[in-house]
This record gives C-alpha cells, structure tokens and sequence, in this order.
C-alpha cells in the first residue's frame, strides 16, 4: 500500500494537515468547507460528483455522489501529493474505520515492475476508526492483490508455496509441503492428474497454526497457478487473465494471515493444492476416470474444470480432522459470473446460524457477498454410466451449483462447511479498487471468525 494511516490525531491535526470535506451530490451549499473554497467549486462547475476532486486554499472538496461507496475516500488517497491530511467530519463506529481502509485501498499499486515508487499520502486516521482492524485488512487485500496480479511466470507453484512459508515463518505457523509423486504416495491422486503435465511440479500446501486443543477450523484454496483448459484448451480470451486461477489460494493465505495476527482462539489448518494446468504428452484427458482421496471414482467431462478435482482431494483430507468449520474459496465456475457479476460472490452453506452470522458481517463491512442454493435435485446432474460420479454437468446450467454440489460430496466429514466461488478481479476500476486483482469474501469471513473465536 502506498498510502499511510496516521494514528496520532491530536498531534496531526496541529502540524496544519490539509482537511479533506465530503460533498454529497448537488449538496455543496450544505458543506462545511470555506467559503472561499465553495466559491471556486461553484465557479468550477463542481457539485459532489462521485470521486471528484478539488483542491484550494483552506482544503480539498471530495465528491461523494449518493454516498453509497463506502470507501469513497480512496479516490482522495488516489490523486492527492504527499502530505497529511484529515477529515474534515466527524466518522463514527464502522464508517470511521471503513474510511480508514479505503484510504489505504486507495493507495494500492502493483508496481513489482516498475522502477519508479510515489510517495506516500498520510491520512490522519479519524478518531473513532480501529486502525487495528483497518491496517489488517488493508494488509491482506494488499497480499491478494499482489499474489493475482504476479504474472504466471513469477507465481507457479513454487513461487505460490514460497510465499506460503514466507507467511508461516511471520506468523510462527508449521508448514509442510508433498510435491510430485510423493502425492500418489499420500493418497492424493486428483491433484497430482491435474498438475502432472507441467514443468513445475504439482504439490499440496499444508500449514498448521494455533493450540492443538483449540476448536478447529481448516481453509482450502484452489492453487492454479495458471489454466491453460488444459487439452481442452482455453480460447485467447480465455486464458487472458488465467494468473488469477489461483485466486483461491491467494485469499486463502491472506485470511489466514489475517487470524494468526490476530491470535483468534482456533486451530488453524491451510489446504492449498497447487499446480499449473499445462498440456504435454502426460495431461489427463476427457473421459479419464481418477480415483481420489474419498474413495469416489470421478470421470472427466472436460480438462478445463480442474480446479474442483484438486479441491475435492484436499476437502477429503481437511475433513478427516473433523474440523468444526471448513471453507474453500476457489475462482471456480465462469457460470458465478454469470450469475452474479464480477462484485458479487456468490456462497454456499447449509449452516443457517453461519449464513445469517456472514451476511451480517457482509453488510458491515461492505465486502458483498450472496448466498447460493445447494439444491439437491441437480445432483443427478452430475452422474456418470462409468463412475461414481463426473466432475461436471454436461450442461450449461446450474454450473456454479453443480461444482459446490460436487465440492460437497468431499467435504461431508467437517461439521460446517462453506464455499465460496470468487472471481479474485475487478475488469473496471472504482476508488481504491484498480483493474487487477481483487479480495473477495475474507473480511466478511474473517469478522465471523472472529466472533466465534475470539483472540487469546
């Protein structure tokens, strides 16, 4: 993140930071900046336009349009020189603290490739935002965004488990890693099909945090690293923004960075299966039956719906701990876009006292979230002549339930399970959230966690 949060108000305030004053749309006579700065907005046609900024003598004017976007004050962290500044009004509870995040949403540049950094806008945080909680999850959207934005060449699976055991060593976290053919000897069979054909080796993450007698709670996440459709080859277009497949796995780590700062009351586990879906003499093909960790025989209907075969593997093995709550979060169905759009995550869960508890925390914290129908009558869409079961539809519809209904049937032995079909990118830009890629769902899950596991 580029931008800063200041955390000492008083003293801030009295080095003559500049103020910052929202302007709802069309309602400039109702703001309290000077009057001196009203009459340059007025004479620059200038009327609370979302996002807008104009800077004078005695402040800078943000447009907030409606006032729906909560982290409307990105577009100031954005666009403002280096310096201090301040807001202008009083923020009370969330919005104080959702202010603080956009600011540093706002300040967000991938720039790994770049050779020149710009400095940095300080915001003197208001006075009743957690900087805690702002600063952590700024950190973990920072970590997703960086983790998806990193070509496919910078981030296989090897650069993928790195910066898992980078987060391992931070946090004081156990990490293990079975790469190769040591995944037959584990059992593992379905990650190993997926990833065999490429030159990077395929591999289960498995890290291991918090009291052993803790209540447990185990995160999977898909490891793409790239998808190629393997030899159901994607189209150009398709494999376009295809670094992102490994979204799923980029949000995983960050969640969990997330609890372990956090020293939530849990035993934590990550299940990361990571791999590149390539084509070589070696891929697994159309009509192959694999075997896989819960004993199922699974047929393959099409090489380019890989992420729930190395998924399924690693819910059978998270849910052998009987975990009290599993999630997986995978950038799994092209049909959840279709569905929801690119902003809107769709979730599935049977457990309605979790379902309730996260759309709560969804509408909290802003971070948007819509639950899905595990309906039970397409299951038989997913039937197979010659297996127990194909790993797809055949069809066009229900794709997104159709992939958590098959995700289900591996996940059985956890005593709550939710799933997430994130896209991990936003293709148009909004304040604090540029084209690339995008945290979905974490710090809603994260507040949920957090209330049922509350810190040491």
């Amino acid at each position: 993140m580029r931008s800063e949060l200041l955390s000492d108000y008083e003293q801030a305030a009295a080095n003559a930071a500049q103020k910052i004053f929202l302007v709802k749309d069309g309602k400039l006579d109702q703001c309290d900046a000077p009057s001196s700065l009203k009459a340059i907005a007025a004479a620059n046609g200038f009327d609370g336009e979302q996002g807008v900024l104009l800077a004078g003598e005695g402040g800078t004017l943000l447009g907030t349009g409606d006032g729906a976007d909560s982290f409307i004050y990105a577009a100031a962290a954005e666009r403002l020189p280096a310096g201090d500044y301040v807001i202008a009004d009083e923020l009370e509870g969330e919005a104080a603290t959702l202010a603080a995040l956009g600011w540093l949403f706002g300040g967000y540049r991938f720039d790994r490739y770049k050779q020149q950094k710009p400095a940095a806008a300080r915001l003197i945080a208001p006075r009743n935002a957690n900087l805690e909680t702002a600063r952590r999850a700024g950190d973990a959207v920072g970590l997703v965004r960086d983790l998806v934005n990193t070509p496919a060449g910078d981030m296989g699976p090897a650069a993928l488990e790195q910066a898992a055991r980078n987060i391992a060593e931070e946090c004081g976290a156990q990490i293990n890693v079975i790469t190769g053919d040591a995944l037959l000897a584990h059992d593992l069979p379905m990650i190993h099909a997926v990833g065999r054909a490429a030159k990077a080796a395929p591999r289960l993450i498995d890290l291991a945090w918090g009291d052993m007698d803790a209540p447990k709670v185990t995160l999977v996440g898909k490891g793409v690293t790239f998808d190629s459709g393997g030899l159901n080859i994607k189209g150009a277009a398709g494999m376009a923004i295809m670094k992102k497949d490994m979204g799923g796995g980029a949000h995983t780590l960050a969640l969990a960075r997330m609890i372990m700062s956090a020293k939530l009351n849990l035993r934590l586990r990550v299940l990361i299966p990571a791999v590149e879906n390539a084509i070589s003499g070696d891929a697994f093909r159309p009509g192959d039956i694999l075997p896989s960790r819960k004993g199922l025989s699974v047929e393959i209907g099409n090489t380019d719906a890989e992420g729930r075969l190395i998924l399924a593997d690693a819910l059978a093995l998270g849910g052998e701990d009987a975990p009290e709550f599993m999630v997986s979060l995978a950038t799994l169905t092209g049909a959840a876009r279709v569905a929801l759009g690119p902003e809107l995550v769709p979730f599935y869960c049977d457990e309605e006292d979790l379902v309730s508890a996260l759309e709560a925390a969804s509408a909290r914290v802003a971070d948007p979230l819509w639950r899905m129908p595990l309906w039970r009558n397409y299951e038989s869409m997913l039937s197979s002549q010659i297996a127990d079961v194909n790993h797809i539809s055949g069809g066009s519809f229900a794709g997104s339930v159709t992939a958590a209904l098959f995700l289900k049937k591996f996940a059985g032995d956890a005593a709550a399970w939710m799933h997430f079909d994130l896209y991990a990118w936003r293709p148009k830009a909004l304040p604090g959230r540029p084209v690339g890629g995008e945290a979905q769902a974490i710090r809603a899950l994260f507040e949920v966690l957090a209330d049922r596991y509350p810190s040491r």
